[in-house]
């Protein structure tokens, strides 16, 4: 493990590579798996105040589920907020683009400049999963193996990009520039460079 401050980073951020390959995989890690992403209240709330931007780029069954659940919803298993699901799994924020991509909703609207989230940050860090226990004020970061982004693995290996700089704009964004910074010499420090 890497201590940054605080935040204990797992040397698999800097060991494996990692770079999202969406023609291969189509963006499943929006459709597969249990649970919604994880969102804090911050982002609940701000779900909630840009919904109305959201709602006409959502599909139909997107729309009753928001309606029923609201644009977050409590988890036990997170014990937290996450996105809502669709009853096939999917991501209630998810659109499928003509190819069979799956491209989320906040992000387009963001790219679009229609609001200021850019994505729960949950999503933004992935593969990178973070644990917080606010009580001990414990942080740790590691790395979510997962079969489906196993061409992302592959592409990040052909490009030579480790973990933590795929997601360094997310690390930037939830913990600043100088805990990147930090990391980054710690992973030259790491390589021997």
């Amino acid at each position: 493990m890497i201590l940054i401050g605080d935040i204990l980073v797992s040397e698999q951020l800097v060991e494996n590579r990692f770079v999202c390959n969406l023609s291969a995989c189509k963006g499943a890690c929006c459709w597969e798996g249990d649970l919604g992403a994880p969102v804090d209240a911050d982002e609940a709330q701000i779900l909630e105040q840009i919904y109305p931007i959201l709602e006409p780029m959502l599909g139909i069954e997107s729309r009753e589920i928001i309606a029923r659940e609201g644009t977050a919803m409590y988890y036990k298993e997170l014990e937290g907020l996450g996105t809502p699901l669709l009853d096939n799994g999917a991501c209630v924020y998810l659109n499928f683009e003509p190819d069979g991509t799956g491209k989320c909703a906040i992000e387009k609207a963001y790219e679009s400049g229609a609001v200021d989230f850019k994505k729960p940050i949950s999503c933004h860090l992935y593969p990178v999963r973070v644990i917080e226990n606010p009580q001990t004020r414990f942080v740790a970061l590691n790395y979510d193996e997962w079969e489906i982004c196993s061409a992302a693995c592959a592409l990040g290996a052909q490009l030579q990009v480790p973990v933590y700089q795929f997601v360094r704009d997310a690390l930037v964004r939830k913990f600043g520039e100088d805990f990147y910074e930090e990391l980054d010499a710690a992973a030259a420090h790491l390589s021997g460079l």
